[in-house]
């Protein structure tokens, strides 16, 4: 017993069934409806040894650690706190960290064809059709980016950035923040491959779940011709944020000055837009080059000279779409920025638990799992107003709950130390679960 003489309280420990996080039994229970572990047993190798932890136990330790908060694999000594809790949702056992880093490893290894990553690319995709499937829309917007992990490691690569880390690439769906495909890949990968693959995936996971991708934005590393032509073909309408290479400056420098007009812009800046039409090499067809030049603030020769800088967005939006609402549209693209920080930060795949490139993109793969379990988590389960919710909201506000499991008449009670507007709010939660999952 230790006693701090500042407030003459007495710390003791105790055995008894006690939980911090009481509110996370709902999302345990949205991963049983959801059918998580049979998936990941369905399509991850099984252990060597009779002995061994099967692939359900480690996928759902690791998104445990990863939706409560955890950023290290050392953390998972702490999620043994919450071992009683774990136990009533079928997780009776947590790995320790060095099992765990040792599986990341067998799943990755390129010499078994990585047929863990693999498997978890099948159980991402079957949990994103199901979540599609119950969103009443048809068609999607989707934003595809490769986005920076800055690490430590010493096995990382240098990117163009002049930092060492990762660049792995991602595909979302705008209407509901889903990440549809995930490919994770060295620091030193050039940003610009493999974007017409990650297209073709993604539209293909869509139209699977009945859906059809009807919209494309990206940034300038997708402004290359077969993406271009791909899109075309498949009547997306998209815009791109474009090379600004002579060919295009020499377009911007053709446009009269009677066709820029003003454009919304911070205050005290000149902000003007126009338009042209250019088409690339090899591309089907011409496209609008929609322009925004901004005027650089003054300086002592600014009455003499005048300096324009320039963002330009290609784009094959009709006529009917003005150049200020094409410009206003694709910048909506920055809502993916703040997916990627939910899957960074909230979920924590910005802390990468080793120096190998292949364990780390299946921990990276279980992140953006656990990520997509969370939107439908949200999605399905939740009242309207709360579906605008971080991670961090729904944790502070839902999962931490103190409570004590009592076993009473044959049954399991969880008892919660909270007010009756929280345990009804939890209550609902878990109602909305029950109806989604045992009325199908």
């Amino acid at each position: 017993m230790v006693r701090n003489d500042l407030t003459g309280i007495k710390l003791k420990q105790t055995f008894e069934p006690l939980t911090g996080q009481g509110g996370f039994l709902a999302f345990g229970e949205y991963l049983r409806g959801m059918k998580l572990r049979e998936r990941v047993a369905t399509h991850l190798p099984a252990p060597g040894s009779n002995r061994g932890f099967g692939p359900d136990v480690f996928v759902q330790t690791l998104i445990s650690l990863q939706i409560l908060g955890g950023q290290t694999l050392s953390d998972l000594r702490e999620l043994e706190r919450e071992k009683t809790l774990l136990g009533l949702l079928d997780q009776t056992v947590i790995p320790d960290e060095d099992t765990v880093g040792q599986w990341l490893r067998r799943m990755g290894d390129p010499e078994k064809k990585q047929t863990g990553l693999v498997g978890l690319g099948e159980v991402r995709d079957e949990i994103a059709r199901e979540i599609l499937s119950r969103d009443g829309m048809k068609d999607y917007t989707l934003d595809l980016d490769a986005s920076f992990l800055l690490s430590g490691k010493a096995s990382a690569q240098y990117s163009y950035l002049k930092e060492k880390g990762y660049m792995p690439m991602l595909a979302a769906l705008y209407e509901n923040g889903l990440f549809v495909d995930d490919e994770f890949r060295e620091g030193n990968v050039s940003p610009v491959v493999g974007h017409l693959s990650v297209y073709r995936r993604a539209k293909a996971l869509v139209e699977q779940a009945g859906k059809r991708i009807a919209r494309f934005r990206a940034d300038s590393a997708s402004c290359q011709t077969e993406l271009i032509n791909a899109l075309e073909e498949d009547g997306v309408e998209w815009t791109i944020t474009a090379d600004k290479n002579s060919a295009v400056m020499s377009l911007i420098d053709r446009i009269d000055e009677k066709d820029w007009t003003p454009f919304p812009g911070a205050a005290g800046e000149s902000v003007e837009v126009a338009e042209t039409v250019h088409t690339m090499a090899g591309t089907t067809r011409a496209f609008r080059l929609i322009v925004k030049r901004v005027r650089d603030r003054s300086t002592p020769l600014s009455p003499y000279l005048v300096s324009w800088r320039y963002w330009v967005v290609a784009t094959n939006f009709g006529s009917e779409w003005s150049a200020a609402r094409v410009l206003e549209w694709h910048q909506l693209r920055g809502d993916f920025e703040n997916f990627f920080k939910g899957l960074k930060n909230d979920v924590g795949v910005g802390y990468l638990p080793t120096g190998n490139l292949h364990a780390n993109a299946v921990f990276f793969r279980i992140g953006v799992l656990a990520y997509n379990l969370f939107v439908g988590f949200k999605r399905d389960l939740l009242p309207a107003p709360c579906r605008t919710w971080t991670l961090r909201t729904v944790r502070w506000k839902v999962f931490s709950m103190a409570g004590r499991i009592v076993r009473h008449a044959r049954s399991l009670v969880l008892k919660l130390a909270v007010n009756r507007e929280s345990l009804d709010f939890l209550t609902l939660i878990r109602g909305q679960c029950d109806a989604l999952f045992c009325s199908a």
